[in-house]
């Protein structure tokens, strides 16, 4: 077991790295926009820059790859990322952030691609839920320790943003400078939303929910800290008890939906997600211990629902069609996450911060009634090829769980060759 993490030690250094320069960047943007006085609306469309980004680069990053190699598009991407978060520090207008942070988000999703493909070909069917965990632990220690940089400093200078260019700067060394071999090239991805959503339609309605979620959330969580008056400290408690409910509802979740029909997962997860959405909008100004656990409900059924999306779609398919699937997935989830924020944003803008749970919850009230609906209209051995393991998230970010997808596909892929 040493041996195998030791094989991805520089992987998992530079994950670590990458990912707290994203945790403080993705709190110190929003606190530095409600600081600038820009409205919901505003910073809804700034954080569609990040998701469109981010989507755009799930498709084209492989191409990259092919031509010139995972070492020099993970260099390019990095500085792509510090480039574009110091810019946000010295550009402070709106519309030039939309820029930046389409260029953030396509250069962390293409980051994401070149690490996790990195780290699928050093794993064995023996050791691949060992190193996922200590990945997902380091993605999530990683989130949550840059979120609790932003009260160190001051969002309303850039000491921050420099701070944060820096980190990401900082985690292209261990990569770069591995002496392993690099991974193969992925898989080419194909893409038919109309075939995946006549074989599951509960997988691609609830993929594109989950992404309008998640996308709502991760872009607009911050600002819901900040209009509630907590302090930085206390919104990166709050942001950090999302993520800490979603890596422990993970393995119940998954374990569940392996061993009955999914779809009635999905329907719990639904109802679950309501009650907790609506207690936290009712607990605007309660003490903020309250607000922690609350959150960590809220997380729980957060973001391991699109995992759980993906698993119900590949049980319908063949194994050679993962990719297929997978991909149609991708872009389903990505479509999710750039409706979200401009859903929710004008809605906070008009009703307040509470606001943003109780469209959540209309969102997860959808979710698993459409699932239940599903259930009465297809029996669930009807079209099942056979049941896939459920296969957990790293720490979600928007559109990562796209880029577990394409990586599952290329798992797929390479097996089936």
């Amino acid at each position: 077991m040493l041996g195998s993490l030791f094989s991805v030690s520089s992987l998992m250094l530079s994950t670590l790295l990458m990912m707290i320069g994203f945790g403080l960047a993705s709190y110190v943007l929003p606190v530095r926009s409600v600081a600038e006085g820009w409205s919901t609306m505003i910073i809804s469309i700034i954080a569609t820059g990040y998701t469109i980004g981010f989507t755009l680069s799930c498709i084209v990053t492989p191409k990259f790859v092919l031509k010139v190699g995972h070492v020099r598009v993970f260099a390019a991407l990095v500085t792509l990322l510090s480039v574009a978060i110091l810019l946000c520090g010295l550009v402070v207008d709106w519309r030039a952030w939309i820029v930046f942070r389409g260029m953030y988000g396509f250069a962390m999703a293409g980051s994401y691609l070149v690490i996790e493909s990195w780290l699928n070909e050093r794993v064995t069917n023996e050791n691949r839920g060992m190193l996922f965990s200590v990945y997902l632990i380091t993605t999530m220690i990683g989130t949550i320790g840059g979120q609790y940089l932003v009260p160190l400093g001051d969002p309303t200078n850039t000491s921050l943003f420099m701070l944060c260019s820096v980190l990401l700067s900082f985690s292209l060394l261990p990569t770069t400078l591995s002496s392993q071999s690099t991974p193969a090239p992925p898989a080419q991805a194909r893409f038919n939303l109309a075939g995946l959503f006549r074989r599951s339609p509960v997988a691609v309605v609830g993929a594109f929910l989950a992404g309008a979620m998640a996308g709502a959330w991760l872009n607009l969580g911050g600002v819901f800290t900040q209009k509630i008056g907590l302090s930085t400290a206390e919104g990166a408690t709050l942001l950090a008890a999302v993520l800490t409910g979603s890596a422990i509802s993970q393995i119940p979740i998954g374990r569940a939906s392996d061993r009955m029909d999914r779809r009635i997962v999905m329907v719990g997860c639904g109802v679950i997600g309501v009650v907790a959405c609506l207690a936290m909008a009712f607990s605007v100004g309660a003490p903020p211990i309250v607000l922690y656990v609350i959150a960590g409900f809220v997380g729980s059924m957060l973001f391991p629902i699109y995992a759980l999306n993906v698993a119900h779609a590949n049980d319908l398919a063949r194994s050679d069609e993962y990719v297929e699937v997978s991909s149609g997935m991708m872009i389903t989830y990505g479509i999710g996450t750039i409706s979200g924020p401009l859903m929710v944003g004008p809605v906070m803008d008009r009703f307040g911060p509470a606001s943003l749970f109780f469209v959540l919850a209309i969102y997860f009230a959808a979710y698993g009634a459409y699932a239940c609906w599903r259930i009465a209209q297809r029996n669930a051995a009807d079209g099942l090829v056979g049941k896939t393991d459920f296969l957990a998230n790293t720490v979600p970010t928007p559109g990562t769980e796209a880029v577990n997808a394409m990586n599952q596909a290329i798992n797929a892929d390479s097996g089936s060759r």
